[in-house]
């Protein structure tokens, strides 16, 4: 959240955040906002009987104000299609690992623990499967001997804020495509993991 908030400011992403939004009522990401003077809301899952109740209520609260790009930072918790589907196409989220690799939790480590030589961080649009949607961007991090999921963990955030912001900012330029056939950058298919981060640098 912080590196949007910064993008934005900096005009290196041509936007406004207009709300964050979590369902924990201690979440450091609301006082922040607040002191950036961003609107925030708390919807507390434990006050919803089930998931679906509770995304109604987060679906009321994010139409409202009429995003043209939803961003998921940090929200722990899976969104059912009540959330979802609203949101289709303009719904992004990123993910520790190199997706297709490793979706759910404890990325770092299962990376560690099959002999992977690297990891890093993938933005993808959201759909009903977990950690499934289409790749947009991806940043490879190499494990290092010695290396623990909180060392890998530690340098793979920094990727994440280069890269997140990158994304959103293609879709608020209109670049990005979502189609039945996968992700269009500038009307050209986007590889199946993402555009290398490195190699787009060049």
């Amino acid at each position: 959240m912080r590196a949007f908030i910064d993008a934005c400011a900096s005009g290196a992403l041509p936007a406004a955040v207009v709300l964050v939004v979590s369902n924990n009522p201690d979440a450091a990401g609301l006082r922040q906002a607040a002191a950036a003077g961003i609107a925030t809301e708390c919807i507390d899952h434990r006050e919803f009987p089930d998931r679906e109740s509770f995304d109604r209520a987060l679906v009321a609260v994010v139409e409202a104000q009429k995003p043209d790009l939803v961003i998921l930072a940090g929200f722990m918790r899976i969104l059912t299609a009540v959330f979802i589907t609203p949101f289709a196409g303009r719904l992004l989220n990123i993910h520790p690992s190199l997706l297709p690799k490793y979706p759910g939790l404890h990325t770092h480590q299962r990376a560690l623990d099959a002999g992977d030589s690297e990891s890093g961080a993938t933005v993808h649009y959201v759909t009903a499967e977990l950690d499934g949607g289409p790749s947009i961007i991806q940043a490879r991090e190499p494990i290092l001997p010695g290396d623990t999921a909180a060392t890998i963990a530690a340098r793979v955030v920094e990727l994440e804020h280069a890269i997140y912001p990158i994304a959103a900012r293609w879709h608020i330029q209109g670049r990005l495509r979502l189609t039945e056939q996968g992700v269009f950058l500038d009307d050209k298919p986007i590889p199946a993991t993402g555009i290398q981060y490195e190699t787009w640098l060049r």
